[in-house]
């Protein structure tokens, strides 16, 4: 009867707790790469960016509270399959290969490769002309595997950052950058010295990674992506973090 008692006193302290006693339940871990203007960025110590932000609105709509893991990108796939996270939201574009080992959520933003290279390049004009050129790319990303398909001929500079592609292009070690198009002219515009070829390579689509055995978790991330699209607060944060060219 006393153990009896002390197990009905003890469910009940933990009801009155409410939210805060339950809140590591309520958790969702996110991998992420922050080092990718303006999708994900540390800015004065803190995380910021248009992936930040709309996963906090997403998490959010869902009532869960978000705990961020930085990883670098060839470790969000790995890491999420091994269940160090539950979501990997950092500019992952949606492609069959990574479908094999992980489940998508809806697109929440088109975007694509494009090349870069210094403003007062005059020897690459079109995309024909990166044969033969060194050009960089970030490890584990699309630009990789496009390169050695579509531009077998090109030496590539494989960094582990984003923005040591950037920097290599600056000193003159590479000819090029092959990065993902928000990041392109978020450079672009804000530190300059580069420009972005007018030729997109490919069009892609930005998608969350969830594992394969949460498809509950991809359908409320889904639910909730198409209430914030309903109620504004998506169109303020692409009109927040991508301005006109």
């Amino acid at each position: 009867m006393t153990i009896r008692r002390h197990v009905l006193l003890a469910a009940i302290a933990l009801t009155l707790a409410g939210p805060a006693a339950l809140a590591q339940g309520n958790v969702l871990r996110v991998g992420t790469d922050p080092t990718f203007p303006p999708m994900e960025y540390m800015d004065g110590g803190k995380r910021t960016g248009f992936d930040i932000e709309l996963l906090e609105a997403l998490a959010k709509a869902m009532g869960r509270q978000v705990e961020w893991v930085d990883i670098d990108f060839k470790g969000l796939i790995p890491g999420l399959v091994s269940k160090r996270f539950d979501i990997a939201m950092s500019a992952i574009y949606i492609t069959d290969e990574r479908k094999k080992v992980v489940d998508f959520t809806d697109s929440y933003y088109a975007g694509g490769l494009v090349a870069m290279i210094k403003d007062n390049n005059t020897s690459i004009k079109k995309l024909a002309d990166l044969d033969g050129k060194k050009v960089t790319v970030q490890v584990g990303t699309k630009s990789v595997g496009y390169l050695t398909e579509k531009h077998p001929k090109v030496v590539r500079v494989e960094v582990e950052k984003n923005q040591e592609m950037f920097n290599l292009v600056d000193i003159g070690r590479a000819d090029a950058a092959v990065t993902g198009k928000p990041a392109a002219f978020q450079y672009v515009r804000t530190r300059g010295g580069l420009r972005v070829l007018d030729e997109q390579l490919t069009t892609e689509e930005y998608g969350m990674a969830v594992r394969k055995d949460t498809p509950e978790l991809t359908k409320a991330v889904n639910a909730a992506l198409g209430k914030l699209k309903a109620d504004g607060t998506y169109a303020a944060l692409v009109k927040k973090w991508f301005p006109a060219k």
